[in-house]
């Protein structure tokens, strides 16, 4: 496992649930952190919590939903930071759970535009720069979720980010740059709901592993963060 104290690493969707975890996750690691959610606000009080730690922590906002948006923060975050070492795709959207495996083609176009060309978007602006840098980590965030028709539009647009990362992953062989994705679990979060088995905090350490590797590691992997639960 690497030292990343010092690197720059952006989350997306970091106000809360898993983005906000693996924020207080990459402090204690001693990483600096932009931070993006849709408002300012989002992330102000958490800004200064991790400021306390000891790190430089940025703040910038956008809609994952407008294309154009979603290349200005890449941009930004490339450009205020300095270069960014660490990428977490983390937002999501998840359209509502329906009663039949018919879904409209609204709930599709939504869940693809923040699920799948808004990561892409940004690692087209990211990821030339870690290349020419030599180092990079690019997290995708995944799920497990199968047989759950009701969830097709959130299930089949992780299933397209999956393919993007497979098909990348040989033509970062060789360039420092890693990319991976991570599952991390069925969390009680506003996305997993109640019911789920597993607390939010239960992502760590595990959705850390990916960022951690050394640059003997391939990209392509698939990691789930509940396979490093502590108990």
């Amino acid at each position: 496992m690497i030292d990343i104290s010092g690197k720059w690493a952006l989350i997306t969707g970091a106000s809360r649930g898993i983005g906000r975890q693996i924020a207080y996750g990459l402090a204690q690691k001693g990483c600096n952190l932009v931070l993006h959610s849709r408002n300012l606000a989002h992330t102000e009080k958490l800004a200064q919590e991790l400021k306390q730690k000891g790190i430089d922590v940025l703040q910038l906002e956008a809609d994952l939903s407008d294309s154009d948006a979603t290349q200005r923060l890449a941009e930004e975050a490339e450009n205020k930071s300095g270069g960014i070492n660490i990428l977490y795709n983390n937002a999501a959207v998840m359209t509502p759970y329906l009663q039949a495996f018919t879904a409209p083609p609204e709930d599709y176009r939504k869940s693809f535009m923040v699920n799948v060309i808004s990561p892409i978007i940004i690692c087209d602006v990211i990821v030339p720069h870690m290349i020419k840098r030599g180092f990079g980590r690019v997290i995708n965030v995944t799920s497990g979720i199968q047989d759950e028709p009701e969830l097709m539009p959130y299930a089949i647009s992780k299933a397209a980010l999956d393919k993007y990362v497979k098909d990348l992953a040989k033509r970062l062989s060789g360039t420092g740059v890693i990319m991976s994705l991570l599952d991390p679990g069925w969390l009680r979060t506003d996305l997993g709901g109640p019911k789920a088995p597993n607390s939010v905090e239960s992502v760590l350490p595990g959705a850390l592993v990916p960022a951690l590797l050394g640059n003997e590691a391939q990209s392509g992997n698939f990691f789930r963060a509940q396979d490093y639960k502590e108990e």
